[in-house]
């Protein structure tokens, strides 16, 4: 027998259910209509069917109203039955002949449908027109195939773009492609059954190219709206909480609430500096606008002196009671006053009667997951150890990343919030006659904001610097790295896009892809030291003697120290925001082993200027460059010899301190060796269009550096391991806990547990002899890839571009041609050549590392 009119009905109810929930595309649901309902009933009844959507879901609604009048406007105005109608047809007959043998109502709709999506368009066919109206992701499904389900399987994300539906749901299931380990972790690792294909960033990220949309009508029966709560993943490629917000089925409202307080943090955190906040302003308008463009709305609201400790619960506890939600979803966050801030709000509002999920997303690796079982505790502190604790002890596999959805289910009424203005993220200072100082504005011009300039970037740099990275990704003077600390930062791009991206590269930079587990090492290290930015992790450098001169801090931080690599790299930092990793080695390495000043200052520096300020890495990075970290980098950037390998040109000096742009390339690093001649024609003037050196003496205060560490290890004795000479630290609790058991609870007793540490070997020298000078140490921690500090002195008298070296050279070789041709015309041998090879210093590939032979002996 038929179906009744009202079964029909419901099977299309159920059937509109399965696109609602993204399961099914707009026009495979017609489709299955026309089976089920016929021709004409279709043709009268679906648009009354489809119409609780005109309030709930309109562009969904515009979808389906689209399809059916380009469907029926073409069937009116052509007499031919196309292709795809006489495939409708057979199917209908197919299935009314299947119909007695099918045990119940639901399976026949199944089998209807799967022979429907197997039809494929003929091309030339008006059904594949989409009218200018439409959604882009209005398309007619391919036919499915064995290679094609073959193909999706082992490159997800190729596929994404036809079928979205199939591949999200597919990937919300964790099929097959999740099986994979952590690809980061174990470095060279060939995912042979997923090997990733060249970045398709541009591809992916067209606007609503392929992208599913989830929404439901909204009735007096449908579910209470969902909380989005947005704070570091202002994203919607590949965001976890926004997918499973889609995945509930109920109406979504994004919010973002601005609380500093909780934001900071205990002790001298510096959380949110200037630089970053006006990020984080403008790249919350960017995203307020992307949800703007899929019908979403981004709700603003400010929880400043709410209630100290309590801001943000009280705040969702208002929205909560303002739109009936009673889910909440959001990303987890890893910094431990922000665990312990969300922990205390989830706990709460399930007490009233409120689901909240927290997902996983900000680095690769959960932070608290990461054990050390089977690995140890040697070599705690590096990226290496990190990375085998990683692949000892797998978590959950990182996963393939997942693209944007194309709209958002809306409420029928949004929350009262306030403007993103009102916030002041980006309020500027008033100088006493009212106007503005527009400091930002260098930034705001050297930045795209947006989630879509993330992905150019990415794209940009995958196409080009990627290339150049492993070797001369140091370079100041030329744009060799990525640039996406900010946007990662912030959440504009995930880690899990940015690694699938760098596998899917034509270069494999494994150097690039080691950065992202230096991340994840950073926030490791945040969760078992939560004192991290303000306190040092080794006891005995806490009483370090530190310099306390603020005019050298003062020079330093505005490029004022008569040192043109540091002077460009902080004016630069200044103006931009940003700096590249080894510059920010070149100035911290300055302000700690020359100016003795503390590295705490250096820290509150970059995270108020900073626009990737993030707590996690900046305080690793400089614990480490001030010596007091779990590891000791084993080298100091000298702040000449560094710029004869990142700037052998000048070019970088000559952008950020043009006043030193007349300079010669050999000169312009250090213009206190230039001829007065040479200064005046180059207009600089010491003291007044450049600055003097604000210290002159480095050997020696590097020499006194090295004294201070030696006799700190020296009187507190009991911290450094007498067998090994390393340094000692507590243990951690929670690592104590992972080694000893969870008996092991009482605090006092984990001080009493100390690990030896990774230490400079210098330090280990030097603690023998506390009086000896930094350069008869024979581990001297020194920049590699150089003979000697003398090198640049030489190559200064001796390179053709320094007019008096040159004249000198030239008559020399001229003495030299002459005596050579005298004793041949005299007939007696040629003379040896007293100077020797020349010599080539490792790794450097500049003209200036070029060193004459017997001219370093000359100096001496």
């Amino acid at each position: 027998m038929l179906p009744s009119a009202e079964q029909s009905q419901a099977s299309v109810t159920k059937m509109l259910t399965e696109v609602l929930s993204g399961r099914e595309d707009p026009e495979g649901f017609f489709a299955k209509c026309l089976s089920v309902l016929g021709h004409q009933d279709t043709r009268l009844q679906f648009l009354s069917l489809i119409r609780p959507l005109s309030t709930a879901d309109r562009s969904l609604h515009s979808i389906l109203t689209s399809v059916h009048h380009q469907y029926f406007t073409h069937t009116d105005d052509d007499d031919e039955v196309d292709d795809l109608q006489l495939a409708l047809a057979l199917s209908q007959l197919e299935m009314t002949a299947n119909q007695q043998s099918m045990p119940n109502q639901e399976s026949q709709l199944q089998q209807c449908g799967e022979r429907l999506v197997s039809v494929s368009p003929p091309q030339g066919s008006s059904q594949a027109k989409v009218s200018p109206g439409s959604s882009p992701c209005v398309k007619l499904i391919p036919p499915r195939t064995e290679e094609n389900e073959l193909q999706k399987q082992t490159h997800p994300r190729e596929h994404s773009k036809d079928t979205p539906w199939t591949s999200q749901s597919n990937l919300m299931s964790k099929q097959s492609v999740f099986g994979h380990r952590d690809g980061l972790m174990d470095e060279g690792e060939s995912t042979k059954s997923q090997k990733p294909q060249q970045s398709k960033t541009k591809r992916r990220c067209r606007k609503g190219a392929g992208q599913r949309g989830v929404g439901l009508p909204r009735s007096p029966s449908a579910p209470p709206p969902l909380l989005l709560w947005f704070r570091r993943d202002l994203r919607l490629c590949d965001n976890p909480a926004l997918v499973g917000s889609l995945e509930v089925g109920a109406p979504v409202i994004p919010i973002f609430i601005w609380s500093p307080e909780e934001e900071e943090g205990p002790g001298i955190t510096m959380a949110l500096g200037a630089a970053s906040k006006f990020w984080l302003h403008q790249a919350l308008s960017c995203f307020s606008s992307s949800l703007n463009r899929i019908g979403s709305h981004l709700v603003f609201f400010d929880a400043k002196g709410k209630s100290e400790g309590g801001s943000t619960l009280l705040t969702l506890r208002e929205v909560v009671k303002q739109t009936g939600a009673r889910k909440i979803f959001a990303n987890a966050l890893y910094e431990p006053w922000l665990k312990d801030r969300d922990d205390a709000v989830v706990s709460a509002l399930q007490n009233d009667g409120v689901e909240c999920r927290m997902f996983h997303s900000y680095c690769l690796r959960d932070p608290y997951s990461v054990s050390t079982r089977g690995v140890g505790l040697r070599g705690i502190g590096s990226v290496s150890h990190f990375m085998s604790c990683c692949r000892q002890n797998p978590g959950s596999a990182t996963g393939v990343p997942l693209d944007a959805p194309s709209c958002l289910p809306r409420p029928s009424h949004q929350p009262q919030g306030v403007c993103l203005d009102t916030l002041g993220l980006a309020r500027m200072p008033c100088r006493k006659d009212g106007t503005l100082i527009d400091w930002a504005a260098n930034i705001r011009k050297s930045w795209d904001f947006s989630e879509e300039g993330a992905h150019r970037r990415i794209e940009a740099f995958l196409h080009d610097g990627v290339y150049r990275y492993e070797k001369e990704s140091g370079r100041a003077d030329a744009s060799n790295t990525s640039c996406l600390s900010p946007y990662l930062h912030f959440g504009q791009i995930s880690p899990r896009w940015l690694l699938w991206d760098a596998k899917g590269a034509r270069c494999r930079p494994l150097k690039f892809q080691r950065k992202l587990a230096w991340r994840d090492l950073a926030y490791w290290q945040l969760t078992l030291f939560p004192d991290l930015p303000w306190e040092s992790i080794r006891p005995p450098y806490k009483a370090l003697r530190w310099s306390s001169n603020r005019s050298h801090l003062k020079a330093w931080q505005q490029g004022q120290t008569g040192y043109p690599l540091v002077d460009a790299a902080m004016r630069q930092l200044w103006q931009t925001g940003w700096m590249n990793n080894y510059m920010r080695h070149v100035v911290a390495s300055f302000l700690i082993a020359y100016l003795h000043l503390p590295w705490q200052e250096g820290y509150r520096w970059f995270q108020d200027t900073l626009v990737d300020a993030d707590v996690a890495i900046d305080a690793m990075m400089w614990q480490n460059g001030g010596m007091c970290g779990l590891d000791h980098w084993n080298f100091v950037m000298h702040p000449v010899d560094a710029a004869m390998t990142c700037d052998p040109y000048g070019k970088f000096v000559r952008k950020w301190c043009p006043e030193l742009s007349h300079l010669p390339d050999e000169l312009i690093h250090k213009p206190w060796k230039c001829p007065a001649s040479v200064l005046r024609r180059a207009g600089v003037l010491f003291g007044q269009t450049y600055p003097e050196r604000i210290v002159t003496d480095l050997e020696d205060r590097r020499t006194q550096s090295l004294r201070d560490v030696a006799l700190v290890r020296k009187e507190f004795g009991q911290y450094v391991d007498k067998r090994s000479g390393c340094d000692l630290v507590p243990l951690p609790p929670r690592l104590v806990s992972e080694s000893l058991g969870s008996s092991y609870g009482d605090e006092g007793v984990m001080s009493q547990f100390l690990l030896p540490v990774i230490t400079r070997m210098e330090f280990k020298h030097q603690l023998e002899d506390p009086d000896a000078d930094s350069t008869s140490n024979p581990y001297n921690a020194v920049l590699k890839g150089y003979v000697s500090r003398k090198r640049d002195e030489t190559i200064a008298f001796l390179n053709e571009r320094d007019f008096t070296a040159s004249v000198m050279y030239e008559g020399a070789q001229r003495r030299e041609r002459l005596e050579s041709v005298s004793r041949i015309m005299e007939g007696l041998p040629k003379t040896q050549n007293p100077r020797g090879r020349a010599r080539r210093t490792p790794a450097a590939k500049d003209r200036f590392s070029i060193v004459p032979g017997g001219a370093v002996s000359s100096l001496r």
